[in-house]
């Protein structure tokens, strides 16, 4: 092969550029894919690689093009491109050169989703500590749904076959559209101004555009701020939208959401039946506990002779008032013979000087004596008389004087009509004397 056959890189990259550019397949290309290594030149221009699971190109967008884009472009985006294939001559690289650029809904939404997820977690919209108890019992409900479809009639269904009693009230608002964010808004606002328990708020199921409504920011906001507990019901069960992660319950279906805010009939009457049973029991256990007390006081000793009281505290109070003298005795004794070693002391046999140096001192030492005797006497004066006190209390004897009487047979006290007989004598003792009588008749 001779030498002038020979030709240069920029040579073969001119002449894939010219093919390229005239190919009329590669003149206007439809592309989507996912945008990555964007960059924002200070020029307006925009630089990025476009591309899916197998394969990627490299694009750019001239200032003229990028400035018609109506949304803020960034990494991870899916986008729809229009533009021409070329060749960039200088790298031998061939390249897309977009001329119009849309998003992909359903990737850019998920994306939208997502960073608006991370941003109101991150604000603590979703913390459980802020959750509100859902009432296990409530007497009013709210529902805020589209007022026709699906959901409102499973929901109320739902309600009325587990549990009628229940009021419910309907905000009808918009769930599907540009405009429901807003209506949902305005509903959950107004649903807190009724005095509900609980409020539902969902739709039935459809696609990501569909249920979108409930994944806009402020939706989350007004759940968040509301005052009612409120149970997310949006979509079918895989579906998850914000709102879900805000509420203070999520539902996986509209119909779930109504389980959730009512409780089952049959299980409430079959728990207050078993309470029934446990409280009929624990009342008859009572019953029995109190009545095996009552025939053990029936029983005891002070039921049955209750002179046997009077005998003790007669006992004990015979102690103490020997014990009493015993010690008043000792004490004056023990003073007199303090009074007598002072008589015959050096200070009666002078009284003079006794009179002249310690005057002082023999008053004030008489004068404690007689108030240390007083007291003494009058703290065991007081023993004395609430020892009496007691006894008196206890005293059968004033029990007679009430009009009361103790009637015995051989000094042994009646208590019931099988201890006597017809033909027996009894004494019956009275507050001043006894009486003598025989059992003629007996009669229960």
């Amino acid at each position: 092969m001779e030498k002038n056959d020979y030709i240069t890189v920029s040579q073969l990259n001119r002449y894939i550029k010219y093919k390229i550019d005239n190919d009329t397949n590669l003149g206007i290309v439809f592309l989507k894919g996912e945008i990555s290594n964007f960059k924002n030149h200070s020029r307006g221009h925009f630089y990025f690689t476009l591309k899916d699971e197998n394969s990627r190109i490299s694009a750019i967008m001239f200032q003229n093009n990028a400035s018609k884009v109506k949304f803020p472009v960034a990494d991870g985006m899916k986008v729809l491109v229009t533009g021409r294939i070329t060749v960039y001559e200088a790298s031998g690289s061939y390249q897309i050169i977009v001329e119009d650029m849309q998003e992909d809904g359903f990737g850019n939404l998920y994306l939208t989703f997502e960073r608006l997820k991370e941003k109101l977690q991150k604000e603590g919209l979703f913390r459980e500590d802020h959750k509100k108890r859902i009432p296990k019992i409530p007497q009013k409900i709210g529902i805020i749904t589209a007022p026709t479809g699906a959901a409102i009639k499973d929901i109320l269904s739902t309600i009325k076959r587990r549990w009628p009693l229940v009021e419910t009230i309907l905000f009808p608002s918009l769930v599907q559209g540009e405009l429901a964010k807003d209506d949902i808004v305005k509903k959950i606002e107004l649903a807190n101004t009724y005095d509900i328990d609980v409020l539902i708020v969902g739709r039935g199921g459809g696609s990501i555009e569909d249920l979108w409504p409930f994944n806009e920011e402020i939706v989350a906001r007004a759940i968040y701020a509301s005052k009612v507990p409120i149970i997310s019901a949006v979509g079918h069960e895989i579906d998850f939208t914000i709102a879900d992660f805000v509420a203070d319950k999520r539902a996986p279906t509209p119909t779930g959401a109504a389980e959730m805010a009512v409780p089952n009939l049959p299980d409430v009457m079959n728990y207050l039946e078993q309470v029934t049973i446990r409280l009929r029991k624990a009342l008859l256990h009572k019953v029995s506990i109190y009545k095996e007390k009552l025939v053990s006081l029936e029983n005891s000793q002070v039921f049955k002779n209750p002179k046997r009281i009077y005998e003790i505290k007669e006992q004990t109070f015979s102690i103490l008032y020997e014990r009493l003298i015993t010690d008043m005795r000792l004490y004056i004794n023990n003073k007199n013979q303090k009074l007598n070693d002072l008589k015959a002391s050096f200070i009666f046999k002078n009284p003079n000087v006794l009179l002249i140096d310690n005057e002082y001192y023999y008053n004030d030492l008489i004068k404690r004596l007689k108030n240390s005797s007083t007291q003494y006497l009058n703290e065991k004066k007081n023993i004395y008389i609430n020892l009496l006190n007691k006894v008196e209390v206890l005293n059968p004897i004033t029990t007679l004087k009430r009009g009361y009487s103790i009637t015995t047979k051989n000094d042994k006290t009646i208590t019931k009509l099988s201890d006597v007989s017809k033909g027996d004598i009894i004494k019956t003792r009275i507050d001043k004397g006894y009486i003598e009588s025989e059992v003629i008749n007996i009669h229960d």
